[in-house]
């Protein structure tokens, strides 16, 4: 028979329509097979309600959750947190250089300790004789006007003067008084003692150069100050702390820090003895950056760590009633925590709240009980699937 003009192929025009049909529904059963293994379960998603997620036990299968499946009491819960050894700020002392100088003695060494009024430094300034000279003129001119008081009172008594001016020259000695001790301030602040000044006062030599001592007792934690270094006002030479007391600062997780409040006590981890320390307070602001809060800790006296290194706390909380799950088992909505439960359904979603947190675990509290079994994998796909149900929230 011949074929009718324009035809190609093996079919006809009406077996070439037929065919046409089949192919198209023989590739969406195809595709439909080989979809149903690889988002099967997750179209069971449009099943979920509320605090329900509705799946098969192939989609579950599917989906790679994991089950864990909680048993008796739960055992104790190591919770460690990295803590910075801190020296109180009313136990620190910045010198700084009170003039414009060059350094050209260091008499101590970092690290070390030193007693009250203890030479530290030596720096000669340029500014410094000129502070003297201002010093030695208000002194010639409180002594010149102490004495213009005394005369001008000796001639009132005698009747020779009037007592305006007997006022003026008590005015003019009041203001005599209080330049010196201007003079004599700045020079104090600038490291010369009561002694030097004293003596710079008898003498009238000057000096070319201040030794600057140590206020209190303390160890040098920074020596910043080098021989020839040229320095001006404020620029900090050392650190000076007294270390016979210090600080924990502890970098909590927020969802945990309410546990612990000031006068807890906390174990330093990592010490030949037990070490405790005591909170003394708790940031009232949290990182949010970290999600962390500063706990701040005390040491007992004499405790042997140094500032600035960081050790491991352990912090209370490992002593409350719960269940003790992997981290990757529990899911945020806000602030609130959920956990994934099997039921004969799919999974309950039920808030959960932690009462501790480790490195790889959590210890919760919820609605949980003995034989109750948690997802602790695939659980984000469970999330995706709760987040759908309620319209993508």
């Amino acid at each position: 028979m011949a074929l009718p003009q324009g035809n190609v192929g093996m079919f006809g025009y009406g077996e070439s329509a037929m065919a046409a049909r089949f192919l198209r529904v023989l590739g969406g059963v195809l595709l439909g097979c080989a979809s149903f293994f690889w988002c099967g379960a997750v179209q069971a998603v449009v099943q979920a309600k509320g605090q329900e997620v509705t799946l098969q036990a192939g989609q579950v299968q599917a989906l790679g959750v994991q089950l864990m499946t909680l048993q008796g009491r739960a055992q104790a819960l190591t919770v460690s947190y990295p803590a910075q050894v801190l020296v109180p700020p009313q136990q620190e002392l910045v010198l700084t250089s009170p003039v414009t100088g060059l350094v050209t003695q260091v008499l101590v060494q970092s690290g070390q300790q030193v007693q009250a009024g203890a030479p530290l430094l030596r720096l000669q300034s340029p500014d410094l004789g000129q502070m003297q000279m201002q010093y030695l003129q208000a002194a010639s001119r409180a002594r010149l006007a102490g004495e213009t008081a005394r005369r001008e009172g000796a001639l009132f008594g005698e009747g020779i003067i009037p007592a305006r001016r007997v006022a003026e020259a008590r005015a003019a000695r009041e203001e005599a008084d209080a330049a010196l001790a201007q003079a004599a301030s700045a020079l104090r602040l600038a490291g010369i003692g009561s002694a030097e000044l004293r003596e710079l006062a008898r003498t009238g030599r000057l000096q070319d150069g201040i030794t600057l001592r140590a206020s209190r007792a303390g160890a040098v934690l920074a020596l910043e100050a080098r021989i020839g270094q040229r320095v001006a006002p404020a620029d900090p030479l050392l650190r000076l702390a007294d270390l016979r007391r210090l600080w924990l600062g502890i970098e909590v997780p927020l969802e945990v820090s309410a546990y612990w409040q000031a006068g807890t006590e906390v174990t330093v981890q990592g010490q030949a003895q037990s070490l405790k320390a005591r909170i003394l307070r708790v940031a009232p602001q949290g990182n949010m950056a970290s999600q962390s809060l500063l706990v701040t800790a005390e040491l007992p006296a004499g405790a042997s760590l140094r500032p600035g290194t960081f050790v491991q706390v352990a912090l209370p909380g490992t002593e409350q009633s719960g269940w003790n799950l992997p981290l990757t088992a529990v899911i945020r909505e806000g602030s609130v925590a959920y956990v994934f439960v099997r039921n004969a359904r799919g999974f309950a979603v039920r808030p959960i709240h932690i009462v501790a947190a480790s490195a790889q675990e959590v210890r919760v509290q919820g609605d949980l009980h003995a034989g109750d079994q948690v997802a602790v994998a695939g659980v984000v796909a469970l999330k995706g699937a709760w987040q759908e149900s309620r319209g993508g929230q």
